[in-house]
């Protein structure tokens, strides 16, 4: 998994645990990822969040045939972080077709629930990606 460059990296998300299963990584509390009034952006523990379960459907796909794609996010704030660490865990929690159900959860330092919910993530095949392509390519050139 090449998640060290671009989004995760200036959010500063570690990845510490990966299986198919059960993915966990930490994301620093820093002044970039706090609203003006002091707390954590809810955005930025949403992308900690959608980050662990992408991951976590990464690990079950052939990179080399298909990719995984976040699809829907449902996530609770239930405590606002100021400082420290929160750490995301995604969980699989169940298979349907091409869809895979993730329960996640944000914890402080002090193991407190910062945020939670579901994410579904799609596995999408290579050959499906280009046909989309060629089709928003024709519409295109209709116009």
């Amino acid at each position: 998994m090449n998640w060290d460059s671009g989004f995760i990296a200036a959010l500063g998300i570690e990845f510490t645990e990966t299986s198919a299963t059960r993915i966990v990584a930490t994301m620093p509390i820093t002044a970039a990822i706090l609203q003006p009034h002091g707390f954590v952006h809810g955005g930025a523990t949403i992308a900690l969040l959608e980050s662990v379960a992408s991951a976590g459907a990464e690990q079950s796909v052939d990179l080399a045939l298909e990719r995984p794609f976040g699809i829907d996010v449902h996530v609770r704030h239930r405590k606002s972080g100021v400082s420290g660490t929160l750490t995301g865990v995604a969980e699989l929690d169940r298979v349907e077709r091409s869809k895979q159900y993730w329960n996640v959860a944000a914890f402080d330092d002090a193991g407190d629930v910062v945020s939670d919910g579901v994410i579904v993530t799609k596995i999408v095949s290579l050959a499906r990606l280009a046909e989309k392509e060629r089709e928003r390519e024709a519409a295109k050139d209709a116009r």
